[in-house]
């Protein structure tokens, strides 16, 4: 098997590439706008699991890259049975204070891209006719899927939060869309799963290193390892959706519903505890 992971050169998709290699034995297509970093991972999973990987730089904001990593695979006759839309990208800052070009390339990464590379290789997982051994399998009650797709939101997708306007919305796109998508891809033999943890201990939201072991601590953040064994058990178990841990799912009903007031004064605390 092949899985495409994006945003495999560090943090979680980094443990996505790591938890495939060594426990399922699958192949791996790197994608990240981190060139050297990405053949170095590549290059040390390859050794250390014996599985072959493929390093490829791609800037996944660009408007068309989804449709030029489809092609590559096809150029290559490289057949993704796993799809993993992990790259993203995060900042805190007002609205009209952010430039046009870094929310472009946050809708671009967190959506477009998304939907896009969803559409590709989806079609072609639905499409792909199963082999003897595996129709084998089906007649004996052992289903064997065609191929599944995990995608990354979060549980700011349920928050309405100045400053991270932006990236809040587009978790709650990939949500929606992933959980829609599930209803029409399950009959087709192609799972679709969609994970939407709380805090994660990557250096992705910027904070101190002293807040982030707090946060770890009180298991308000969740190690990446951790979250990526849960999202792959439950890709491969067919589940529709997860919010890892009990307190977020105690918080997820509260977060439709802050006060105001509430919301002002995190305006005005969050910006300080970034670095």
């Amino acid at each position: 098997m092949l899985a495409l992971v994006t945003g495999a050169s560090s943090g979680i998709g980094l443990q996505y590439a790591t938890q495939l290699a060594r426990d399922y034995h699958t192949d791996l297509l790197l994608v990240s706008n981190q060139e050297e970093e990405q053949k170095q991972v590549a290059a040390e999973l390859a050794a250390q699991y014996g599985v072959k990987t493929i390093p490829l730089y791609a800037d996944l904001s660009q408007q068309d890259a989804a449709e030029q990593l489809h092609q590559y695979c096809k150029d290559n006759h490289l057949v993704v049975d796993i799809l993993i839309n992990n790259a993203g990208v995060f900042f805190f800052n007002p609205y009209c204070e952010t430039s046009m070009k870094r929310i472009e390339l946050m809708l671009n990464l967190h959506m477009i891209t998304v939907a896009k590379l969803t559409r590709l290789f989806g079609e072609e997982m639905i499409n792909r006719q199963l082999t003897a051994e595996e129709q084998a399998q089906k007649l004996c009650r052992k289903p064997r899927r065609k191929g599944y797709i995990l995608n990354m939101s979060s549980m700011s997708a349920w928050m309405a939060m100045p400053g991270i306007q932006t990236y809040n919305a587009t978790k709650a796109f990939i949500y929606n869309f992933s959980k829609s998508l599930w209803y029409e891809f399950k009959p087709k033999g192609v799972n679709i799963t969609v994970m939407a943890p709380g805090a994660v201990d990557t250096a992705l939201f910027g904070l101190a290193p002293h807040l982030r072991r707090l946060a770890v601590n009180l298991t308000v953040s969740i190690p990446p390892e951790k979250l990526v064994k849960r999202a792959l058990k439950k890709l491969f178990r067919g589940k529709k959706a997860d919010t890892p841990g009990v307190i977020n799912h105690l918080c997820t009903p509260l977060l439709k519903h802050t006060p105001d007031w509430l919301v002002f004064l995190a305006i005005k605390f969050v910006g300080k505890f970034q670095k």
